[in-house]
């Protein structure tokens, strides 16, 4: 799922709200939207319909649970497809609109594991590591076009993905999607949205666990 919006005269804006199932879109005032990341024709599709779209949230992701030695490839490939692919598909669609309309932003929804790579969540790490890479590259090359990038890094969020997750160990969404709104009106290259995020990230600069054995 993933959102767009278009700038409204008086200074409002229009919301697409785009899913897989559109009529499961209850949110008041939003317009459903068509659109299945895996999909090139419903991307296209959705590109033609939300012309006036000046920010694209790339926010679809599974996570399947897959290990990367002893999962299941195929858990793999529909991961890479969802978390990687899907966004850059819906980019490449959605630059050359937001550039029409005068420039914009694209936000592409991470996570702490783009950083933190547990061989549990293997797939879905080093698939979040991918997105991270996306997102820097892309923010360079479509600078010139008037498009910014950012990218929003949080660990567990109450959505339905972390539905068994306890909630005190959940940031609210309302929360994180206002600090995001804030970090693209500023201009952020990454939003770090909770105090997970924030750890894992300033972990970088600490030195790679040694191989066991």
């Amino acid at each position: 799922m993933g959102a767009l919006f278009p700038e409204q005269p008086g200074g409002g804006v229009q919301v697409y709200a785009a899913a897989r199932r559109p009529e499961t879109v209850d949110v008041p005032g939003v317009i459903p939207l068509r659109l299945d990341v895996t999909d090139q024709e419903s991307i296209r599709e959705a590109a033609r319909i939300a012309s006036d779209a000046t920010l694209l949230i790339n926010n679809a992701g599974i996570s399947t649970g897959a290990t990367l030695i002893g999962g299941d490839l195929d858990d793999a490939r529909r991961e890479m497809e969802t978390n990687f692919f899907g966004p850059l598909a819906a980019t490449r669609a959605f630059a050359p609109v937001i550039e029409g309309n005068g420039g914009g932003s694209v936000l592409n929804v991470l996570s702490a594991l783009s950083w933190f790579h547990p061989a549990g969540l293997g797939s879905y790490a080093a698939f979040k590591a991918a997105a991270w890479a996306l997102s820097d590259a892309t923010r360079e090359e479509l600078a010139p076009r008037g498009i910014t990038v950012s990218a929003l890094h949080v660990g567990y969020m109450d959505t339905d993905m972390a539905a068994l997750i306890p909630a005190d160990q959940k940031a609210a969404a309302a929360d994180v999607a206002a600090q995001a709104l804030y970090g693209i009106e500023t201009g952020l290259p990454e939003v770090l949205a909770d105090e997970t995020s924030r750890y894992v990230k300033q972990g970088l600069s600490a030195a790679p666990r040694p191989n066991a054995g």
